[in-house]
């Protein structure tokens, strides 16, 4: 079992916190884990971007090849679209639809859509809306987790534990308000998934 996997946003939205979710429970798995180092500029609003590779035997590289992506789990549209050259004919795009709009030439809505429509079956969440359901807009990264969780080679209770040991200094009420978002976004991401091969 192999798994490349990249999660892209700008800083401020969580990746960090999803990077640290799936490695913790890879590692809990038995699996090896190598991740690069977060590459942008981690301030507010900069591209930041993570390559998480996950195998059952030897990795030999932190880097994932353009072209060989499993994943890319993106919890904004355009950082998506960024990362699409790594992205392998057969690999997934799980990202969230509301734009944070960093630069002037940001392309528009219908264009990106497009863009991601040419990759197999892509899996586009609100994750805004689905984070507010769950209790607050700050939940948005474990949406973005859980719609991305059937292509992680991970299980979803993994996951979740997984997201118990990272919120769980903050108290039981945020770890089950991350745990709900989680299970948000694996909902609607299944949905969709099942939409698209039946």
């Amino acid at each position: 079992m192999q798994k490349n996997i990249i999660v892209a946003g700008v800083g401020g939205q969580g990746i960090l916190s999803i990077a640290a979710v799936i490695d913790w429970s890879a590692l809990k798995s038995g699996l090896s884990v190598r991740q690069a180092e977060v590459h942008g500029m981690s301030q507010r609003g900069g591209a930041v971007q993570s390559h998480l590779r996950i195998s059952d035997s030897e990795i030999y590289s932190d880097l994932i090849p353009e072209g060989t992506a499993d994943l890319i789990l993106s919890v904004e549209p355009l950082e998506a679209l960024r990362y699409l050259p790594f992205l392998s004919p057969q690999g997934k795009v799980v990202t969230a639809m509301e734009p944070f709009v960093n630069i002037p030439d940001y392309p528009a809505e219908h264009e990106i859509l497009a863009a991601l429509q040419q990759t197999f079956r892509p899996v586009l969440i609100n994750a805004l809306l689905l984070a507010r359901e769950a209790g607050s807009a700050r939940t948005s990264n474990m949406v973005m987790l859980g719609a991305a969780a059937p292509f992680t080679g991970i299980s979803a209770e993994l996951l979740e534990k997984g997201i118990e040991a990272l919120f769980q200094a903050k108290g039981s009420d945020m770890v089950a308000m991350n745990i709900n978002a989680f299970r948000k976004g694996e909902a609607i991401s299944l949905s969709q998934h099942q939409a698209t091969t039946s």
